[in-house]
């Protein structure tokens, strides 16, 4: 059995309910895996962090705040995910650049006993085959990720940009 003090240093206090410290390592590195999977073009991976009927929606804080729900992405499925992927690798013309995530600090919550509310800050540094390099993306994920003991997945992923002017070359996922 575990001290009270011992008990502590493995929970952390998300306001509402405790999380366990294992758990939260579990997401953060979670996240930062599928940031990296974008980073790396291991695009093919990407799909992966969503469950079978997992949702990724990016749209801007403009359309959030008013309610609307259209938004400039809209994928609902692993399969979406995945056609999107492969028609980005056959299919899209566009100059090949890169992504390098930064990622904020992650806010954590229960939502129910399987899943958790994530909101993370992101800036998305975008490097173009020219060597340009500009901060492409800046806004919020707000997801729903579903976990037990083996898996951890996004059941809902959504990009919220704190700007309304998108750059036509949204290729890869932010």
């Amino acid at each position: 059995m575990r001290s009270e003090v011992e008990s502590k240093k493995n929970t952390c206090d998300t306001g509402d309910s405790v999380l366990d410290m294992d758990l939260r390592v579990r997401v953060m590195d979670f996240l930062s895996d599928c940031a990296h999977s974008i980073d790396d073009d291991r695009l093919e991976e990407w799909p992966n962090f969503f469950s079978e009927r997992g949702i990724y929606h990016i749209t801007t804080k403009e359309n959030e705040e008013a309610g609307l729900p259209i938004g400039i992405m809209y994928c609902e499925g692993r399969g979406m995910l995945k056609d999107r992927i492969n028609a980005l690798r056959t299919a899209n013309v566009f100059e090949p650049h890169t992504y390098c995530h930064l990622l904020g600090n992650t806010r954590l919550s229960y939502k129910s006993h399987d899943t958790l509310s994530a909101r993370t800050n992101f800036s998305v540094i975008r490097t173009m085959q020219s060597g340009k390099t500009e901060n492409f993306a800046i806004g919020k994920y707000i997801d729903e990720i579903k976990f037990d003991q083996k898996i951890i997945e996004f059941t809902l992923r959504r990009v919220v940009l704190e700007s309304r002017r998108v750059n036509v070359l949204l290729v890869l996922p932010l």
